[in-house]
C-alpha cells in the first residue's frame, strides 16, 4: 500500500510543536484592518493551539 501524501493546503496554516501539539494562526488578521479595532488587531496577530477533538481530524494530513 502506497504512502499517503501529504494535504498541502493543511502543511501550509498548521506547524507541529517539539511536544507533537498544532499551532496556527488566527484568521481574518490580513486585509479591512481599518475596520478593526487595536485589540482585535492585536490578538489576531498571536497563534493558538488547536483544540484537542480538532487535532484528530487535521493529524493525519500533515
Amino acid at each position: 500500500m502506497p504512502k499517503t501524501k501529504t494535504k498541502k493546503c493543511a502543511a501550509k496554516r498548521f506547524r507541529v510543536t517539539g511536544t507533537g501539539k498544532l499551532k496556527r494562526n488566527h484568521m481574518g488578521g490580513s486585509h479591512i484592518l481599518s475596520n478593526k479595532n487595536r485589540k482585535r488587531k492585536r490578538t489576531l496577530r498571536g497563534s493558538e493551539i488547536v483544540e484537542h477533538a480538532d487535532m484528530k481530524r487535521i493529524t493525519p494530513f500533515i
